[in-house]
């Protein structure tokens, strides 16, 4: 009988934003639904959603069109997702929890970076009218899809986003401070890809899926999640005093 191994302590979050923070993913799937209808094909399956959730624009595109064979290079169809996304972008609202579980965490001084495959121009979109919210995470600890620091192709379900985010982390830490380590960071993402990515890096992860996503993969959940991982509802149901936040 092997060992239990204990969890070690989280001294920081870190954050995916599209479908977690943020309800943009809704808008995604009504845009990527309005395409698909155009061309008289059948609506998005979430087996298929779950898969694109998370990814850099054009590998996501690509991986749609392999599915859908709709007549377009994944550049074009990026273009044509981009012209129809960019006139709905003003109205993402926060997902339920997301402002009062960033705001405690701020006030209870545990460090947070935020990690998104969204590009700037979009991130930026997508965000304006949510200060209150995006606010809370310094410029330096923002950390986008079209980073320099994370190398061509190695996006979400790659650990390198996550990692430059602990990273950014760690560069303020002060002196006497040890840094800190993958495994003691808690990683909240609602696409697998994004899980994947942070369990290759070594961190601890919640996960809070779509309804109609965990409906798909039930009987995966577990091996999803790993080991040191938790599958919520919704951001509104996490239980700080678990982890000792």
């Amino acid at each position: 009988m092997s060992a239990i191994i204990e969890r070690p302590k989280i001294r920081a979050c870190l954050f995916d934003m599209d479908g977690l923070l943020i309800n943009s993913e809704e808008i995604y799937t009504e845009v990527t639904n309005s395409v698909l209808k155009d061309h008289g094909k059948p609506m998005l399956p979430w087996s298929i959603k779950a898969d694109l959730q998370g990814r850099p624009g054009t590998e996501s595109a690509a991986r749609f069109l392999a599915w859908s064979q709709l007549p377009y290079s994944p550049e074009e169809l990026y273009g044509i997702f981009g012209e129809r996304l960019k006139k709905r972008w003003h109205t993402t609202a926060p997902m339920p929890g997301a402002v009062e579980l960033l705001t405690k965490l701020k006030g209870n001084k545990v460090p947070i970076a935020l990690a998104t495959s969204s590009y700037r121009g979009n991130y930026l979109l997508k965000t304006a009218h949510l200060g209150h919210m995006f606010g809370l995470f310094s410029e330096a600890n923002t950390v986008l899809g079209d980073d320099a620091r994370i190398p061509k192709g190695k996006g979400k379900p790659e650990p390198d986003i996550w990692l430059v985010a602990l990273a950014t982390l760690n560069a303020n830490l002060p002196d006497h401070m040890e840094p800190i380590k993958p495994q003691e960071c808690l990683v909240f993402e609602d696409g697998i890809p994004g899980v994947m990515g942070a369990k290759k890096a070594g961190c601890q992860v919640v996960w809070v899926p779509d309804p109609n996503i965990l409906n798909v993969f039930e009987d995966k959940k577990d091996e999803i999640v790993g080991e040191w991982g938790e599958i919520l509802p919704s951001l509104d149901a996490f239980d700080f005093a678990k982890y000792g936040l």
